[in-house]
């Protein structure tokens, strides 16, 4: 995922800063809890594509 790509980015409905999971290659918006997935190097910034994050999900990213 590019750094700058990654710097700009923000969540679609809050407008908040995304974690960036590589390993889960997700970027996490923690105010929505919300996970948006990033396929073949591009992120899906669609709301109805997001994963919802757990409540222990979203607790571990504190």
């Amino acid at each position: 995922m590019d750094a700058k790509l990654l710097e700009i980015l923000v969540c679609p409905l809050c407008k908040s800063p995304l974690i960036y999971k590589k390993s889960e290659q997700e970027l996490i918006c923690k105010a929505d809890r919300l996970a948006f997935k990033i396929d073949d190097g591009i992120p899906v910034m669609l709301a109805d594509e997001a994963r919802k994050l757990s409540a222990e999900e979203a607790e571990a990213l504190s």
